[in-house]
C-alpha cells in the first residue's frame, strides 16, 4: 500500500510540474544564502509540504543544494520517507519538536560533513497548525545555519479536510513559491529567548505566504 501510495503521490506531483505555470519570489535570496552558507534549514507548514518539497528537489530550478528531510518516525512517517527515497533524498526519521536530540544530532551530522539542506515543516508531524516548534531553530543554531521560510500559493488548489489543511494545486493552474527573510539564531539562547524566535519565525512565515499569495494575484 506505501508503494502505491508513494507511487500516486509521484504521478500527481509530476503533472504538477509539468502542467502548471509556475512563479518564484525571493529564489535569488535563497540561492545566495545556499551559496554563502553550503548549506541552509529550509522550514515550510505542513499544508504546503507537497510543492515545496518538490521544488527543493527539481535541480532545474532549484539552487545547487543538496536537500535532506526531517521525518517523523511514527508509521505515518513511513510513505513520506520513501517519496524522499525515491527522489534520492537524504532523510533523517524524526520530529521537529525540541526533545528530538537523536534527530537533531542526525540533521548537524548531514549539514556538517555532507552539505545537506534538511528541509523540516515546524508544525509537524500532527499540529497545531502553525505553531513553529523549537527543531528547526535548534538545529540551525547547533549547525549554524540560516533558517529559511518557504511558501507556496495555488490558484486553483484543493484544501483537504486535514488538520494542517493539506494543499494541492490543480493542474494546469497557477503556482507562486516564495523564500522569506532567513533567521539567524545565535549560538546562545535562553528558553525565553528561543520563544521569541518561534514567534518571529511564524511571522515570517506568514510573511513569506503572503508573498507568494500577492504575486500570484499579479
Amino acid at each position: 500500500m506505501y508503494r502505491i501510495a508513494v507511487g500516486v503521490a509521484m504521478l500527481v506531483l509530476e503533472i504538477l510540474f509539468l502542467t502548471c505555470r509556475f512563479r518564484y519570489v525571493g529564489i535569488d535570496r535563497f540561492r545566495k544564502r545556499v551559496e554563502e552558507h553550503g548549506a541552509v534549514v529550509p522550514v515550510c507548514w505542513h499544508q504546503h509540504l507537497l510543492i515545496c518539497a518538490r521544488f527543493l528537489v527539481s535541480r532545474h530550478i532549484s539552487p545547487p543544494l543538496k536537500p535532506g528531510f526531517m521525518i517523523s518516525p511514527s508509521v505515518d512517517g513511513e510513505a513520506p520517507t520513501m517519496l524522499a527515497q525515491a527522489y534520492g533524498v537524504h532523510v533523517v526519521r524524526g520530529s521537529s519538536t525540541y526533545s528530538g536530540m537523536r534527530a537533531v544530532r542526525g540533521i548537524k551530522q548531514a549539514i556538517e560533513k555532507e552539505g545537506i539542506s534538511a528541509a523540516v515543516t515546524p508544525d509537524g508531524p500532527k499540529g497545531p497548525r502553525f505553531k513553529f516548534k523549537a527543531g528547526a531553530i535548534f538545529t540551525a543554531r547547533v549547525a549554524g545555519k540560516p533558517v529559511i521560510p518557504l511558501a507556496f500559493a495555488a490558484r486553483p488548489a484543493w484544501v483537504l479536510k486535514t488538520w494542517d489543511k493539506f494543499v494541492i494545486p490543480v493542474p494546469f493552474g497557477r503556482i507562486c513559491i516564495a523564500a522569506g527573510e532567513p533567521f539567524y539564531p545565535p549560538r546562545d539562547m535562553t528558553d525565553e529567548e528561543m520563544e521569541q524566535a518561534q514567534v518571529e519565525m511564524e511571522r515570517r512565515m506568514l510573511e513569506t505566504y503572503r508573498l507568494a499569495a500577492d504575486a500570484l494575484k499579479r
